[in-house]
């Protein structure tokens, strides 16, 4: 008998003064049965840190064709192309040949996709954004989110903050160059 997904519902509070986007989200979210509970919600802050107008989850993990997150604007155009985890170098160089914004959210140590990732030729690779948190920081939230979880999340100065179950969490949201260094 196959596995179903496990449905989590989210009210969110959105305050991110570095974009100036404040928004309160609802959020249905269908964690697959492959899908670790740190994946999901490294999918879930994504969503937020990248929310916009057109913003949606996508078929994600059935659908091997697809961002984790994905952005159209009103027309059906894509415009963004989110990612969440360790996207291979291929995808990556197919999704910045499409001429969108490519960010990538790494729920583990971005380090080794960093690694992975600069021995392979990619489009515009310094164009992507690859984003990752404090070592734990998904890992403690994981520990607190229910079925049913409201949450409020801020972002200042390149910081994250999260305030789940009367619990806060914080951790600097740090961004890591694919491209090599210059010499």
């Amino acid at each position: 008998m196959a596995q179903t997904s496990t449905v989590y519902n989210f009210d969110i509070s959105l305050s991110n003064v570095d974009r100036s986007v404040y928004e309160s989200i609802k959020l249905q979210v269908a964690r697959h049965p492959s899908e670790t509970t740190p994946y999901m919600l490294t999918r879930v802050i994504a969503y937020c840190l990248e929310f916009q107008e057109g913003i949606a989850f996508s078929k994600g993990l059935s659908d091997a064709d697809e961002p984790a997150v994905w952005t159209h604007d009103l027309t059906g155009q894509l415009t963004a192309w989110i990612e969440v985890g360790y996207p291979s170098a291929a995808r990556l160089h197919k999704a910045n040949k499409l001429g969108v914004s490519v960010a990538v959210y790494v729920h583990k140590d971005p380090a080794h996709l960093i690694s992975q990732l600069l021995r392979e030729e990619i489009f515009e690779a310094d164009t992507i954004r690859v984003y990752g948190f404090e070592p734990g920081f998904i890992d403690q939230l994981s520990a607190v989110v229910e079925k049913r979880t409201s949450m409020s999340i801020s972002v200042s100065e390149g910081h994250l903050y999260l305030n789940v179950a009367g619990k806060d969490f914080e951790s600097p949201l740090t961004l890591f160059p694919i491209a090599a260094p210059q010499s």
